[in-house]
């Protein structure tokens, strides 16, 4: 669906984006990250066609977006941070304003408004001036911009910032529902937002792609194997004693617990191996009451900071 090839834009000297690949097939959502200066907004303009590249390709549904412009440019909704609206139009004016320009049919342009205001839920306001909404509902009709011209992708930079969190729930669940029908980019400082909607993440950092999966397969690899993390009802120096006998165990780590009384302990296996039911098995034969046992795993912040730490101490 979206092929970036060898990208590279430079301002002068400066390298923004360094030699960037991936692709995104249709009917993904995923999420795109960097610290600020990192290349993400520069590589999303070269993606909408709004920046040419210096080097490199964009291919839309095969099709180089230099060598089609137009075609390319009618499959993406592009959704900027600050939504391109007229506030002294009202929301249908600007909705037909904005078809025409995409080239909707006149006679389509009422049943594809309507359409597209009920996705949204801006039906209610649709005579009202654009200068007089809440930013909830600029964020809800900067997204209905995004779909009047029917695209097949849509780019999304940062469309729940500035929001409250009724707001940033209702857009989310917006953004999912708008996923079973298109390819999305999602780009957000809001961490547990991309994490709530993306199943893929991307994350740039000084014009290179540093990381490209699952925020699960990410955590994976950076905590380098099999963690689990246990509460226990018995003193540190028992549980080691028992534990240490598991086969499969790398290593214990102790950590403060949060129940009084209690010894909270991350258990590492020697492999990706899944080590539950060995520490189970071994806790219940010396009668250590288990309190708590889970995966210890990574948060996508956790992630995207280390990521970006590493490429920064490791250039």
């Amino acid at each position: 669906m979206i092929e970036a090839t060898d990208l590279v834009k430079r301002y002068g000297p400066h390298i923004a984006v360094d030699h960037v690949n991936f692709k995104i097939e249709k009917g993904e959502i995923v999420g795109f990250l960097g610290p600020n200066g990192a290349g993400k907004s520069t590589t999303m303009n070269i993606l909408t066609g709004y920046l040419s590249s210096s080097e490199g390709t964009i291919t839309i549904d095969g099709l180089d977006i230099l060598d089609y412009p137009l075609e390319t440019k009618q499959k993406i909704g592009y959704l900027p941070e600050n939504p391109p609206l007229y506030p002294e139009m009202t929301v249908k004016e600007y909705l037909a304003f904005v078809g025409a320009i995409k080239g909707v049919p006149k006679r389509e342009m009422p049943k594809r408004a309507a359409e597209i205001m009920e996705i949204t839920s801006i039906a209610d306001i649709s005579g009202r001036l654009i200068k007089n909404l809440s930013k909830g509902y600029k964020q809800r009709v900067g997204l209905a911009q995004t779909l009047i011209g029917n695209p097949e992708i849509l780019i999304l930079d940062e469309p729940t910032a500035g929001l409250d969190p009724k707001q940033i729930l209702e857009i989310r669940d917006l953004i999912i529902s708008l996923g079973k029908d298109h390819t999305i980019i999602l780009s957000s400082h809001i961490l547990p937002e991309v994490s709530a909607v993306c199943k893929r993440v991307l994350i740039i950092n000084r014009g290179l792609i540093v990381a490209d999966d699952t925020p699960e397969n990410m955590a994976k690899r950076l905590l380098g194997g099999s963690h689990i993390i246990l509460r226990l009802d018995a003193p540190g120096k028992r549980i080691a004693q028992v534990l240490e006998k598991v086969p499969s165990l790398r290593r214990l780590e102790f950590r403060e617990s949060q129940e009084t009384g209690t010894a909270e302990v991350v258990a590492e296996a020697t492999e990706e191996v899944d080590i539950r039911r060995d520490i189970f098995r071994a806790l219940s034969a010396a009668d250590i009451p288990i309190l708590m046992m889970r995966a210890l795993d990574m948060s996508l912040e956790e992630i995207f900071l280390q990521v970006t730490t590493q490429e920064e101490v490791n250039p």
